[in-house]
């Protein structure tokens, strides 16, 4: 038990992760489901973030007070560049969502997908 609570941010992230794909899988509103897919993109990304982080670590530029032969001493920056690029990405989907889903309501005043799928049939 000891164990398991000591790695509490990833029992957060897959609690977070769950409840995304929950609401992208579960939900009918379309507006729920880009907001549990949100949620998801979020969880992935404190995912990569929680396990490239080290204690004690310090930025990746050669220290003199340190020994710059030993790279147990710096943090690798690759994971947070890429999920800065994540950010970019996450934040253009959620754009490019929202303003399908204002066009879905303009047409079809409604963002519940049944409903919607029924008009698209009778078209």
């Amino acid at each position: 038990m000891a164990k398991l609570l000591s790695h509490w941010p990833y029992l957060l992230i897959l609690v977070l992760m769950a409840l995304g794909l929950y609401g992208v899988l579960s939900k009918h509103n379309l507006m729920k489901k880009v907001i549990g897919l949100n949620i998801f993109q979020s969880s992935i990304i404190l995912f990569f973030i929680s396990i490239s982080a080290k204690w004690g670590a310090t930025v990746p530029v050669i220290d003199p007070e340190l020994d710059a032969t030993d790279p147990s001493l710096y943090a690798n920056p690759l994971p947070h560049v890429l999920m800065l690029t994540a950010i970019v990405v996450m934040v253009a989907t959620l754009g490019v969502a929202l303003s399908i889903i204002v066009l879905i309501y303009r047409r079809y005043h409604s963002l519940d997908e049944r409903e919607i799928l029924e008009r698209m049939r009778q078209e």
